[in-house]
């Protein structure tokens, strides 16, 4: 049997040289009434604008058909369509190649060396927590999982600046944010040592204002390092302080003395320099035009400031009342806590064991509502109770209830196996995967589990290399992929039994509002209790659909281990 983790971008980069020289035209497809009939697709128009009439010569078709190599999906058929050439892939084969590797697909593979170091810097985090504004905190959030991602890349992060205000640290701990802390402002002595020469004194000969020690033109700083493009016109002097020296002397110390802080098993980052290092700031729309101030006197008091710079700028937050980021945490917690008293008929937010579920669940809620866009664009707040639904598939809450679903499926099947009412888990090269017939199984393979690996790519994937000031991330990804990946569960699931397998699907939403959730009066749909006898002839059945839902299961934690929530087992 071949080995080796399957890719998206190794078929569609070995489907797009079958065809020859000029531009990519295979696509993968994703709507679920397309997928009955292929997997890939190479439109009608493109194919006529690469071999004019649009009739692909036959000798490009058997190559195609035949494609093999590393990465590459194993392919079935090849055929010319009324839409374009259509390709699609031995499932059996993709099922087993993909199930039988699953923690492969749920974690990028492990870097050979040492990753890029960068030095993230949220300014947003020097604040008093009550005066923390809901832009900021959606940098702050972007920054956090924009760290997380990048680490699990391989990178070295350092994380700036370390928290001081003690309230500030809660706040984060509720929201789930592992940001470092500190008791004191960082020394400046290094900086204030600079020659004096390095400081303009006050214009015409005057005393400079209290606190200052002296201004810096950053128009010049800009023309010396030809970096003026990005940068507001309106960028001119900078009045030195003790403070702006505090915050210099933070990111310096984050460059000079640097930790090897990379993955496990990876040997510790020597001290970093201007050449391998990046500054990146992320940084509320608010906040920019300091922030490119003080990147520039960064520049003119450090030679070792690193030389490339960037700025990840976060869209403003509008809500129908303004309110600050403690505010908003607090408003997210009562609405949990107003919803699941409601379902379970009372009060539960004093109940110490749904105290961390509501904690969970608020957290969940606040970063899929400002990571669900991407953070450069304007972001628009829904306040309302509705939002938290969970049956609101663009909330966090969605998200979390269907991994809670799970838990309690893969529970349930444990307890029946302890009863004796199934057997043991085989070994998975003994499944049968072309048991997996149903179209909601492909489709849980082939738009969740298979392309998770390069998911996380794009998510790191900054556009640093142009020129310029800013950036772009693409932070929106996670939350979109994991609100889709739970519904298209969640579809699946409701129609289809998975322990004591039936032949009758279920009615749609035969899964109850609560199902597979503790406390629920309704229960789960999957128990076995629920179900008739289980038939032996089907467990076949069950355990591909349950090595399925395992990866599926894995996928939904890997991705929400990068927004830095744990999974629940129950709401």
């Amino acid at each position: 049997m071949a080995t080796g983790r399957l890719g998206v971008g190794e078929t569609l980069g070995a489907l797009n040289t079958a065809l020859g020289p000029g531009e990519p035209v295979w696509f993968k497809e994703t709507r679920a009434r397309h997928l009955r009939a292929r997997d890939f697709l190479a439109p009608r128009p493109a194919l006529q604008a690469r071999f004019g009439d649009g009739e692909v010569p036959e000798h490009v078709v058997r190559a195609v058909a035949g494609l093999q190599g590393p990465g590459v999906a194993p392919v079935l058929r090849c055929e010319p369509t009324p839409a374009g050439l259509a390709l699609q892939l031995q499932r059996p084969a993709v099922f087993e190649r993909v199930l039988g590797a699953v923690t492969a697909y749920a974690a990028p593979a492990a870097p050979a060396a040492p990753g890029p170091r960068v030095v993230l810097h949220c300014p947003a985090l020097r604040g008093a927590l009550g005066a923390l504004r809901l832009s900021q905190l959606r940098a702050v959030l972007v920054a956090d999982h924009l760290a997380r991602a990048l680490r699990a890349h391989g990178a070295s992060v350092r994380l700036v600046p370390a928290v001081r205000d003690p309230h500030m640290r809660i706040f984060l701990q509720q929201l789930r944010v592992d940001w470092p802390a500190a008791s004191e402002k960082a020394a400046t002595g290094a900086l204030r040592n600079l020659p004096l020469a390095e400081l303009s004194p006050a214009p015409d000969g005057g005393a400079l204002p209290p606190g200052v020690l002296g201004t810096v033109c950053l128009k010049e700083v800009m023309r010396e390092r030809g970096c003026a493009a990005g940068y507001d016109p309106n960028v001119d002097k900078c009045l030195v302080t003790e403070d702006l020296l505090s915050v210099l002397a933070e990111l310096q110390a984050a460059v000079r003395h640097w930790p090897g802080d990379g993955p496990p098993g990876l040997a510790a980052a020597p001290d970093a320099d201007a050449e391998g290092c990046m500054a990146l700031h992320v940084v509320s729309c608010e906040e920019e035009f300091q922030q490119q101030k003080l990147d520039l006197l960064w520049w003119k008091l450090d030679e070792q400031a690193p030389r490339t710079q960037k700025h990840l700028v976060c869209g403003p937050v509008k809500a129908a009342s303004a309110l600050t980021a403690p505010e908003y945490y607090e408003l997210r917690h009562a609405q949990v806590c107003k919803v699941a008293a409601l379902k379970r008929g009372r009060e539960l937010g004093q109940d110490p064991t749904w105290t961390e579920v509501f904690s969970v669940l608020s957290a969940a809620t606040i970063k899929f509502e400002m990571l669900s866009t991407a953070p450069q664009s304007q972001l628009l707040l829904a306040l309302a109770d509705g939002s938290i639904s969970t049956k609101g598939t663009k909330s966090g809450t969605f998200v979390m209830y269907n991994c809670a679903r799970l838990a309690t499926l893969f529970e349930g099947y444990k307890h029946s196996t302890e009863q004796g009412l199934y057997p043991a888990f085989p070994p998975v090269s003994g499944l049968d995967f072309s048991l997996l017939q149903d179209e909601g199984e492909w489709l849980l393979l082939f738009n969740g589990v298979l392309p998770f690996p390069e998911l996380l790519s794009q998510t790191t994937a900054l556009a640093c290399a142009a020129p310029g000031l800013h950036t772009t991330a693409r932070t929106e990804m996670m939350c979109k992929f994991l609100v889709q990946l739970s519904m298209d569960f969640s579809s699946y699931y409701n129609r289809v039994h998975i322990l004591g397998v039936s032949t009758q699907h279920r009615g749609r939403g035969g899964g109850g509002e609560l199902a597979g959730c503790k406390g629920s009066k309704g229960g789960d749909q999957q128990a076995p209790s629920l179900l008739q006898e289980p038939r032996p002839h089907l467990f076949g059945q069950m355990f591909a659909r349950l090595q399925l839902l395992r990866a599926v299961r894995e996928v939904l934690h890997a991705g929400l281990a990068t927004l830095g929530l744990p999974p629940l087992n129950h709401i």
